[in-house]
């Protein structure tokens, strides 16, 4: 389990590094999803940097909309920040992930730490559907 500390730190070190500044943090307590947020806003954008709870891969993606208590569900959409995901790479606290190797191809033997269950059940067909997901 990855360390939740950690993704704080993480976050607030690349938000500053990257100019930015981390305006809250999602932390999912449920079973779904099966990620954390860390929302960092930006002079003309805000973006997550998420978290995969099973695995500790990390990657950036646009935020989920939050409407009271309902959150956002579906595929996530992986974005390319390069600035940001090299600070991410640089800290070397997590495993960090682009946008294009999340829209490529899931291979189940690389990634032990998932439910065979879930692989089975919702047939991911992308590195980022398996790691980062709403899945029951």
């Amino acid at each position: 389990m990855p360390d939740l500390k950690v993704f704080r730190r993480t976050c607030h070190l690349v938000a500053t590094r990257t100019r930015g500044r981390v305006a809250e943090f999602r932390i999912a307590d449920q079973v779904t999803p099966n990620f954390h947020q860390g929302i960092i806003d930006y002079r003309d954008r805000s973006v997550a940097v998420v978290l995969a709870r099973d695995t500790g891969a990390v990657a950036v993606a646009e935020p989920r909309v939050v409407t009271g208590r309902f959150l956002e569900a579906g595929p996530l959409t992986f974005i390319d920040f390069p600035e940001l995901i090299g600070a991410l790479k640089d800290n070397a606290k997590f495993t960090v992930l682009t946008a294009a190797e999340l829209a490529g191809p899931f291979d189940a033997a690389g990634w032990p730490e998932l439910s065979d269950y879930d692989i089975k059940s919702w047939k991911p067909d992308t590195l980022g559907e398996a790691l980062f997901n709403y899945w029951d």
